[in-house]
């Protein structure tokens, strides 16, 4: 079950996000949208797709920072257990509260506005789920390290475990123990990153870059310049010339 669990079921979720995401491309691209709602309302919208936009940016640079990063690097450029724990819980948790009320934000308005609510499909639901799975999981596990089970340094097993998955020898016995919150945690982020291609979340790798080298888009004037409204107001009034026989 070990193995399964932190070995297998990584591989799988890894696959299905690489593959997943080259198929889409290929055969979906007109579905390759946010399918935004925004013309159904932007009230709401307005306000919570920033606060979880801009949240979601400091959660994934804490987890970069927290999971890619060892734990022996940090400490090599200075900043001791101490400093990045007091970073990581305050940095973290102004993130979270804003993803959270993003999302709040969001789901209330997916519940309440009609034309949004009818909108939403079956796949948009299991995201949101996986997606509010994830975003409490993640802070049971900032609250209860510091507050509930006393500190846990998944630096020394969820983060060792995580980046073992990239090399030869995995190691998934550092799960083994660790508290449920984190185990959860875990487990529901691989099931959102195997989901993740058929979602409408593809559209974070999209970027305008193209806008960046394509030709200018010329407009012209609906106004017609004096000489051509002489001519169109004479060819206007002008009797029509009778056909000939």
């Amino acid at each position: 079950m070990t193995t399964t669990l932190w070995t297998t079921l990584p591989y799988i979720a890894f696959t299905s996000f690489v593959l997943g995401h080259l198929w889409r491309y290929r055969n979906d691209q007109f579905g390759w949208t946010t399918r935004s709602s925004q013309i159904h309302e932007s009230r709401l919208l307005r306000l919570g797709s920033p606060l979880f936009h801009f949240g979601m940016l400091g959660v994934v640079g804490g987890h970069v920072l927290g999971v890619l990063i060892p734990e022996s690097w940090t400490a090599a450029v200075g900043i001791s257990e101490r400093s990045y724990h007091v970073l990581a819980v305050s940095a973290g948790s102004v993130a979270g509260a804003a993803v959270l009320a993003g999302i709040g934000i969001l789901l209330y308005r997916r519940w309440t506005v009609p034309a949004v609510r009818r909108a939403t499909t079956t796949n948009d639901k299991v995201m949101y789920a996986l997606l509010a799975g994830a975003l409490l999981t993640g802070v049971l596990n900032t609250v209860g390290s510091n507050l509930l089970w006393g500190r846990h340094n998944y630096r020394e097993t969820v983060s060792p475990w995580f980046r073992s998955l990239f090399t030869a020898h995995p190691e998934p016995d550092l799960m083994v123990g660790t508290p449920w919150t984190f185990q959860a945690h875990a487990l529901i982020v691989l099931a959102l990153i195997a989901f993740w291609p058929y979602t409408r979340l593809v559209h974070m790798f999209s970027a305008p870059v193209g806008y960046l080298v394509r030709p200018y888009v010329v407009y012209r004037s609906k106004e017609l310049a004096a000489p051509d409204k002489r001519r169109y107001a004479r060819a206007w009034d002008s009797p029509a010339t009778p056909p000939s026989r």
